[in-house]
């Protein structure tokens, strides 16, 4: 008998209910991520909407808080710009109107001094004394963080 069965354990609905309970409750999930981990516990579509609306209902999962929380997380913990943290939360199926709410929740003078550190962490020198191609790769380096290219251009131009 082989044991690779492991991940495959089915669950009851009401087992499964109680089981997402504590997965939304460790941490604010995107109803697609616990919608994904249902079918993952053999349940079928029925049972996985009803309990994605049980769970909605008794405030385990919220959307909004989820994407509040994911946005103010990623931009504060890993220096995410928007255009990044706006592609992540689409890849996890959050609508294009609480993305934007979420996006508020992020404050114009914090992003650009979180904009700012980056800038000063990444080149020690002031950003009007480096090279065409450092600033090329910092301008490269602030995109691939998320940031978007006129607010890149307007703090690593040469009048700072």
């Amino acid at each position: 008998m082989e044991e690779s069965s492991k991940r495959t354990k089915t669950y009851t609905p009401l087992q499964a209910k109680q089981k997402a309970e504590s997965y939304c409750a460790y941490q604010e999930r995107a109803q697609q991520e616990v919608r994904d981990k249902l079918y993952s516990w053999g349940l079928h579509q029925d049972e996985v909407e009803n309990i994605i609306a049980q769970l909605i209902e008794d405030n385990f999962l919220n959307e909004e808080r989820f994407a509040k929380a994911y946005v103010l997380g990623k931009f504060r913990m890993k220096g995410w710009g928007k255009i990044k943290i706006k592609m992540h939360l689409k890849a996890k199926r959050v609508s294009e109107p609480l993305i934007r709410i979420a996006l508020r929740e992020i404050i114009t003078e914090e992003y650009e001094e979180m904009l700012d550190k980056i800038i000063e962490k990444r080149i020690k020198t002031p950003t009007n004394k480096i090279t065409r191609i450092e600033r090329q790769k910092l301008f490269n380096y602030l995109l691939s963080k998320g940031f978007e290219a006129d607010i890149i251009r307007q703090k690593t131009n040469t009048n700072n």
